[in-house]
């Protein structure tokens, strides 16, 4: 939203929005339905707006192109049209668009429970069904496995859409696609047979067959497999539908089975001898990776560090082969107020006026830049005004927005604060959006170097000929290379930060990140320039990350110790290796931060600590560093999963920091020590002409830093 924006804008804006909401929509027609579509308007054919898949038809394309159906069915038959020929076309034409148009068969053949009593209807989708099944078509149509996560707020039929589309995918398009359906518990299950039940029972039994089949009127449209009455068979499609529930596991065991759907995933509870991953796993491991699959996780959210969480964020980072779906509260047309012009008004200006504000005057409301954020996420007046009435029930915005979730960040709820605003956080995302080089770090002979064959002098050598190679499959994302001349250089610009994690893929990562300071020397702050994450042994995890301060025209490297001072099995860590460890890398790579000495530490003799140790002091002062410099932007950030870690972020009951469950620091943890050591503990970068190698304590003494 433009800064000039003034209350008519907002008026102008929310008229276009309710205009879209309340489109023309008709299935029947197919106009203002989903997907891309095209119009048919031939003489004697009823007029539609077709799928343009549609066009591919033989049929559709004779049709288009006589403009006339009974043109068309005189070059087809070599006769003149009779009623039964166009009887037949109609019913040709009706059979085509089933198979490409999944809302138009809804809204003529699937007969659900209306939900506000009376007869069954006719399926017709909603605002947010339309939405979901666009994201499925899109991966059919694509030739692709469908995986979905499906992330939604409470009642607009997500979890009936599902299930209708895999019954369209059964009954429609492909013979012999069985179905698995996972409920949470018995009621759930029971539902879901009623739906089909409903639906089937009333399907027209010739559509069952091909169209010059003659079906037996007979014949049963289902009959129930073995005696648990828990599967049953459709015989004119040669499918099966089974359903099972997250509380009894057994059912749940997958065979040859197409089509999966886990309905409300996140809150399946762990039973004895078996945990909701473990009930997936065996669900869905049979499913092949092709075309005309479909394994669907569906539920609203319940806390965080839970199977569905993790898989959601995985899916939201690109790291997983399904892919995500959100529904808020606000594309739910229910979820609206009737305003008249006034009370528009009135809350278009209130809205301008309090967009800044961070502070609620209450427990019961939220503040304006919520409000002003809800309005830039695309929600109407009508629906803020809703959101405003319904806030004042709940005492906690965590209770509101797990019933009503407004974005997919705040839909997890868990017990603690979150210690960064999301808003500040989402101000840095813009800058993700460079790409990064891939590749590796590295020089000549560098992989052995942690060899004991191998001296000091070899690898300091090693490291005066680091470079990058650029490489697809490569470990580090450079997003700005090291600038440097012979002649002229910017003291104390670099530096790379290390949080160690352990070797084994279920430990933490370990991360390096670099910083250059030099967007200081012009007011603003530093920048991530490089990083690299991943599992290995400590003592390759510091070659590789002095050989990329080395690269980074020797950049002062920090170090996080207490890692190394502690006993961790989970780790791959025993005891206290950072004296051995860090002093042996100072041998080689002298620009090491040691931490500053007090006076009387200086007097007796102590020895040099290398490396930044996080602990209950520290922490707190790092972390309050970090909160300040994301309120006020003083640092651009690169890569978008350090921001969902800042999202993931919170101080606990007891005070304490940490990643909420099922989630990671470790980048978070880089940018914490780094910024903190940028701002606080080092000079300013300084241009200088001659090239030196000193970086110093903002007290202008060296004691802090080794030097070389």
């Amino acid at each position: 939203m433009e800064d000039n924006i003034d209350i008519e804008g907002i008026l102008r804006e929310n008229e276009r929005r309710q205009s879209e909401i309340y489109a023309e929509f008709d299935p029947v027609s197919g106009r203002g339905s989903t997907g891309e579509r095209t119009e048919l308007d031939v003489k004697g054919v009823e007029r539609a707006w077709i799928p343009t898949a549609m066009l591919d038809d033989p049929e559709v394309t004779g049709l288009r192109e006589c403009g006339s159906a009974d043109r068309w069915l005189r070059r087809r038959n070599g006769r003149k049209a009779t009623p039964a020929d166009r009887d037949e076309l109609r019913a040709r034409l009706d059979r085509v668009r089933m198979l490409h148009d999944f809302p138009y068969w809804a809204a003529t053949r699937a007969y659900i429970k209306d939900k506000r009593g009376g007869d069954d209807v006719l399926f017709r989708l909603n605002r947010p069904q339309r939405k979901l099944v666009e994201k499925l078509e899109s991966m059919r149509l694509a030739g692709r496995p469908i995986r979905l996560l499906l992330l939604k707020a409470r009642q607009w039929g997500g979890s009936t859409c599902t299930q209708l589309y895999m019954a369209w995918l059964q009954l429609v398009h492909k013979r012999g696609l069985n179905s698995l359906i996972i409920a949470h518990q018995g009621v759930g299950s029971e539902e879901i047979k009623d739906m089909f039940d409903r639906m089937i029972d009333r399907y027209p039994l010739e559509l069952l067959h091909e169209p010059d089949d003659e079906p037996d009127v007979r014949e049963r449209r289902v009959e129930w497999v073995g005696r648990t009455r828990t599967m049953f068979r459709v015989p004119a499609r040669n499918c099966k539908v089974k359903v099972g529930t997250a509380e009894r596991p057994d059912s749940c065991r997958g065979g040859d089975y197409s089509l999966v759907h886990c309905s409300e995933v996140g809150i399946w509870k762990k039973t004895l001898g078996k945990t909701p991953e473990q009930i997936v796993r065996s669900a869905c491991s049979g499913v092949l990776l092709q075309p005309m699959t479909m394994i669907v996780y569906e539920s609203t959210a319940n806390g965080t560090g839970n199977f569905f969480h993790r898989e959601y964020e995985a899916a939201r980072r690109g790291q997983s082969q399904f892919e995500p779906l959100f529904v808020s509260w606000y594309e739910i047309e229910q979820y609206s107020a009737q305003l008249d012009d006034d009370d528009r008004r009135d809350l278009a200006a209130r809205l301008l006026t309090g967009r800044t504000a961070e502070g609620a005057a209450s427990d019961r409301e939220q503040p304006g830049c919520y409000l002003w954020w809800l309005w830039e996420k695309g929600a109407t007046l009508e629906a803020i005004a809703w959101y405003v009435s319904e806030r004042s029930k709940y005492s906690d915005h965590g209770l509101m927005a797990s019933e009503y979730p407004s974005d997919d960040v705040e839909a997890f709820v868990h017990s603690g604060a979150r210690v960064f605003d999301k808003y500040r956080v989402e101000a840095l995302r813009p800058a993700c959006g460079l790409q990064p080089e891939r590749g590796e770090i590295d020089a000549p002979g560098a992989a052995g170097a942690t060899s004991r064959a191998v001296g000091d002098g070899e690898r300091r050598a090693m490291l005066r000929e680091a470079a990058f190679t650029p490489l697809a499959s490569g470990g580090w994302k450079v997003w700005r290379r090291p600038e440097t001349s012979a002649s002229a250089r910017i003291r104390d610009r670099y530096v790379a930060v290390v949080d160690v994690g352990g070797r084994s893929a279920k430990a933490d990562w370990s991360v390096v990140t670099v910083f250059d300071r030099e967007p200081m020397l012009s007011g603003t702050g530093p920048e991530v320039v490089a990083q690299w994450r991943g599992h290995t042994d400590f003592d390759i995890l510091a070659w590789k990350a002095a050989l990329a301060a080395a690269w980074y025209d020797e950049a002062l490297l920090v170090i996080e110790s207490n890692t190394l001072e502690t006993r961790d099995p989970d780790r791959d860590i025993d005891g206290d290796q950072s004296g051995f460890l860090l002093n042996r890398l100072r041998d080689v790579y002298p620009n090491l931060y040691a931490r500053p000495r007090g006076e009387q530490e200086v007097s007796r003799g102590a020895p040099t600590r290398y490396g930044f140790h996080t602990n209950t002091a520290t922490k707190p002062m790092i972390i309050a560093t970090l909160v300040k410099v994301i309120r006020e932007g003083l640092y651009t950030e690169r890569d978008e999963a350090c921001l969902d870690e800042y999202l993931a972020y919170e101080r606990r009951q007891n005070g304490s920091y940490g990643a909420i469950a099922g989630c990671h620091d470790d980048l978070l943890m880089t940018r914490a020590i780094g910024l903190h050591i940028c701002f606080h503990e080092m000079e300013p970068p300084v241009r200088t002409q001659a090239r030196q190698n000193l970086y110093t304590l903002r007290d202008g003494g060296r004691g802090g830093f080794a030097m070389w």
